[in-house]
């Protein structure tokens, strides 16, 4: 007889744990099968120069966990430790920076050296996000309605939809609509005139996604960067003790804990189907498992076009998947270095400067130059960075006087991912580590190993179809109810038993968790509903 589960779990990342750990929490006997040898997906910590140094491989850092997630799964109890994250520094080639602290007064200060405008504007901007925010922030927690629908049920969470837009006026109702469908570009026009500010700020606005700061849609970018809640801070960042492997490693221990399986090394072949209803999962192994329930965190292509069969879908359901976007031009570079870098513009050590992000891109132009490179081809020659050093405040990922660099850099084509010019991509990261000697002297010398990872690998090796970190472009059409399909955002399938709660869900996009707790509660809600029906079906009929 094949191996019996309650439900089953493809992918061992962020939400797949979270979604184990709240199941196993609720009595349910969950397996959950991870195709690398390792938990944690994009969220994972690696050792590739050696057990001395700990790599967050890609993802590397925390913001969008909710804190009454970590509450319920005891994730302190299992070692999950967040050091605040220390806020922007720009460094620049004509030997000047800009910082961005979190007192006022200070910040004021900062900025005022490149615009006595854009310094008064600054808490305007601040102001605004946070508006829009406050608006948009809880729906992200939130399961989407099927909007559309005509059934009872989804248009009574229709409605429910309408109490989020209680506080808006006639003036916010146009802001949110500029938002979503403007440029970070656009958006930034409207506060800001110095180079310095706007292109550090641009960056939020393209982190991680196949478009320019002039493309439509990249100031919701920003605003979604904005939404994270890290100790209480609206927006704050941080490093996990041990690497973002820690969130992971504690997600698994929360999930054992509770009485969940997890396997490492087990890949799944095959969904297994039988009148439209799922039964189970084939390892690669040749292993049967039954399952009533199986939740795919996979990305979209991967968990209904290559591990089901799409004869078993419908047409539209189909369409949308094979139509939805995953590109990115993304390359992570990881280094080990002897010492930490010395600024030119900012020599003395400082852990708000070091600890925090520091950002090489001298203005919004260099960034929109540096995306039509790759858009026509070629890498770029000039790449942006997004830097963090967190070993400076995390002591446990290399030797002491040494330290880890994380550099998030972009952009490279996005037809890397399927065929990558590896002399290309070494040439590249050549580029960035010479940009950022340019703003700190010795930096480059200061190399003793170098990991460079681009979207093929992302690809072949974290099941980031086209190297996507988001499992799909976070672009208006593919957000909320499109995500990521018509008529599932609600992290349900075409399939009954069949489930979705990977980051190209709603609430995913970043290591939020959300997706995986949410998925939870249609699972419990649809077995409770079968119980009815069964009950109701045993009952006597009526005299």
């Amino acid at each position: 007889m094949p191996a019996s589960q309650d439900v089953v779990i493809i992918g061992g990342g962020h939400n797949g744990l979270v979604a184990a750990a709240y199941l196993a929490r609720a009595g349910l006997s969950t397996l959950v099968c991870e195709n690398r040898d390792v938990v944690g997906g994009a969220a994972v910590s690696e050792r590739p120069f050696g057990p001395d140094y700990t790599v967050t491989s890609l993802s590397y850092v925390v913001s969008l966990l909710p804190a009454d997630l970590v509450r319920d799964l005891q994730l302190v109890k299992h070692g999950y430790h967040v050091y605040p994250q220390g806020p922007y520094f720009a460094p620049r080639a004509d030997g000047r920076y800009l910082r961005l602290p979190h007192d006022p007064g200070e910040r004021y200060a900062e900025i005022a050296k490149f615009s006595d405008h854009d310094a008064a504007a600054y808490d305007a901007y601040e102001a605004h996000m946070a508006g829009i925010g406050a608006i948009l922030g809880p729906m992200l927690s939130e399961i989407p309605p099927r909007l559309g629908s005509r059934r009872p049920a989804d248009l009574l969470r229709q409605g429910l939809l309408l109490r989020h837009l209680k506080n808006v006026d006639t003036r916010a109702a146009v802001d949110i609509t500029r938002l979503l469908s403007s440029s970070i570009a656009d958006l930034l026009d409207d506060y800001f005139e110095s180079d310095a500010l706007r292109g550090l700020l641009s960056v939020s606005g393209v982190i991680g996604t196949w478009a320019g700061p002039r493309s439509a849609g990249s100031a919701y970018v920003t605003l979604h960067h904005h939404l994270g809640d890290s100790g209480g801070q609206a927006g704050a960042w941080g490093f996990p003790r041990g690497g973002m492997g820690g969130v992971t490693t504690a997600l698994a221990a929360a999930a054992r804990s509770f009485g969940a399986e997890i396997r490492t090394g087990a890949p799944v072949a095959r969904i297994n189907t039988s009148g439209g209803r799922v039964t189970g999962v084939t390892l690669t192994s040749g292993e049967d498992i039954g399952a009533g329930t199986v939740i795919t965190t996979a990305h979209p292509r991967i968990s209904f076009l290559e591990l089901l069969d799409p004869a078993a879908l419908p047409a539209d359901f189909l369409a949308d998947i094979r139509g939805w976007r995953s590109r990115s031009g993304t390359v992570k570079v990881n280094l080990a270095v002897d010492r930490l870098p010395v600024f030119a513009s900012h020599p003395d050590f400082d852990p708000q400067v070091h600890g925090g992000t520091i950002v090489l891109a001298e203005s919004l132009d260099d960034l929109e130059h540096a995306y039509q490179e790759a858009v026509a081809g070629q890498p770029s020659q000039v790449p942006f960075a997004d830097i963090c050093i967190p070993s400076v405040l995390d002591d446990s990922l290399a030797p002491v006087g040494q330290h880890v660099v994380s550099m998030f850099t972009q952009w490279v084509p996005h037809s890397y991912a399927d065929q990558s010019d590896e002399a290309a991509l070494a040439a590249y990261a050549d580029r960035v580590i010479a940009r950022m000697d340019t703003v700190a002297p010795g930096f480059a010398s200061s190399i003793l190993h170098r990991q460079v990872i681009g979207p093929r690998q992302m690809q072949e090796e974290y099941g980031l179809v086209g190297g996507n970190i988001f499992h799909g472009e976070l672009t208006l059409g593919q957000m909320f109810h499109g995500r990521p399909a018509a008529g599932y955002a609600d992290l349900r399938t075409p399939l009954r038993g069949l489930y979705q709660a990977g980051s190209a869900t709603h609430g995913g996009g970043g290591v939020t968790g959300i997706p995986g707790r949410n998925v939870v509660h249609q699972v419990l809600a649809d077995r409770r509903a079968a119980q009815w029906r069964r009950a109701g079906r045993k009952s006597p009929p009526p005299a």
